[in-house]
């Protein structure tokens, strides 16, 4: 992902987040905690669509389309969040990122969720960088290209459009 995709994530990710406050009422709420939390079950949510960590089932992962939304749920999620602490350089972002590899799923999944706490835990520059490139690399190990996620992005976000018009 170039520096010219990533500030389009963004300003279409504020968009949305300004339709969200607007229509919930909340542009004097500091919701950080919430989108947070919400970030956690997006993560988890994702894990359950893997199966990456269920070693007790024979069942197979959910259909790669499935879990690339999964994936680009918690996109949103991120971006939303960088947008709130100010941390959407996107030049900054690409700059700085470097791949993790972390050996399984179930590693890649650990890294980012201790990358939320970190996060939560205390809320600069270097702890949002880190929780980005984890989630990036695990996109990365999930088999996912930039297209592919920037492409689900965009398809996501014009469902979450349509979610605020039908007051979801």
């Amino acid at each position: 992902m170039d520096t010219e995709q990533l500030t389009k994530l963004f300003q279409e990710q504020r968009i949305l987040d300004d339709r969200i406050l607007e229509n919930h009422d909340l542009e004097s709420k500091d919701l950080l905690k919430d989108k947070l939390l919400a970030f956690y079950v997006e993560v988890g949510e994702l894990a359950n669509e893997t199966r990456c960590f269920k070693f007790w089932s024979f069942k197979p992962a959910s259909k790669r389309e499935i879990i690339l939304e999964e994936y680009v749920d918690g996109v949103h999620f991120l971006l939303s969040i960088g947008l709130d602490l100010e941390f959407n350089d996107a030049s900054q972002l690409i700059i700085k990122y470097t791949k993790k590899s972390r050996g399984s799923l179930t590693d890649h999944f650990h890294a980012v969720i201790e990358s939320i706490n970190r996060l939560r835990e205390g809320t600069n520059q270097k702890n949002y960088q880190e929780l980005y490139n984890e989630y990036l690399s695990l996109g990365i190990a999930l088999g996912f290209s930039s297209n592919d996620i920037i492409d689900a992005y965009f398809k996501k976000n014009q469902i979450n459009h349509k979610r605020q018009e039908s007051s979801y």
